[in-house]
């Protein structure tokens, strides 16, 4: 009997699933968010979905609330609906900490209701957008960029040492004690520093964009095999990246690859 489980029982991997678009937010934003996004899951979907750790923070409406959620270590798997619309707005690198008023360490793997951070003028916003009507999805689109922007925590910049360590991981090739040296703090600050702002230390920031350098090459480059792209993302080899992705995503490097490419 084959170990391999059945595509059809596995999870849809978010951005895989649906439709998926992201755009640059409006100048009122920009400071703290690198982006909005919205994903439109297909009227035949059941079940769950597979929401990759990434190193970063978002706000979401989906389901008629507003949450915040925080880094994972690991794949989330939300339950959505059939046909289920579901807005987002992920934080710049560094931003996400100022803006909460929250170390993110204390919300790794959690989704938090807004209206715990932000209180009424959540609650408010989370009204607004669920009485606009389920066929005018672009319509809930534009309004949540507008209704994000007029929040109270909504100006302010990012912490600028860690932007600039989650870009130098992110990049890759540099190990934690180049970054160190080159940002001019010890290791025991630059840890202290990415469990306060990204939920994890550098190790753990360095596994998931590592993973998230995988998925991106896997889309550009899609006649390459594991092996080729286990080289040119970091892995030590294949065997160490099916470990990785295993770990974090939940299911084989070969069946993350086939959805992510398809």
């Amino acid at each position: 009997m084959s170990s391999c489980p059945d595509p059809a029982e596995l999870p849809g991997v978010a951005g895989a699933t649906g439709r998926y678009r992201e755009w640059t937010p409006p100048a009122a934003l920009q400071g703290c968010f690198g982006q909005l996004w919205r994903s439109d899951l297909p009227v035949g979907h059941s079940g769950e979905v597979a929401v990759l750790p990434d190193g970063c923070v978002d706000i979401l409406w989906r389901d008629g609330r507003l949450y915040v959620v925080g880094p994972d270590v690991v794949a989330a798997h939300p339950q959505l609906m059939p046909g289920a619309q579901v807005l987002g707005a992920r934080f710049q690198p560094g931003a996400a900490r100022a803006w909460l008023g929250v170390p993110l360490g204390e919300m790794v793997g959690m989704a938090v209701e807004l209206d715990a951070v932000l209180g009424p003028q959540a609650r408010q916003m989370a009204a607004r957008l669920n009485d606009v009507g389920d066929g005018d999805g672009d319509a809930r689109q534009r309004l949540f960029a507008q209704a994000l922007a007029g929040l109270p925590r909504s100006t302010g910049g990012r912490h600028a040492v860690a932007a600039r360590v989650f870009g130098q991981v992110r990049a890759g090739g540099h190990d934690l004690a180049a970054i160190s040296s080159a940002l001019q703090v010890s290791t025991r600050s630059l840890r202290r520093l990415c469990h306060e702002q990204f939920g994890y230390g550098p190790k753990m920031l360095e596994r998931i964009l590592r993973l998230q350098r995988f998925l991106a090459l896997a889309r550009v480059r899609p006649d390459d095999g594991l092996a080729g792209l286990a080289a040119d993302v970091g892995y030590a080899d294949q065997s160490h990246l099916s470990r990785e992705v295993r770990a974090l995503a939940g299911i084989g490097a070969a069946q993350l690859c086939a959805q992510w490419r398809s």
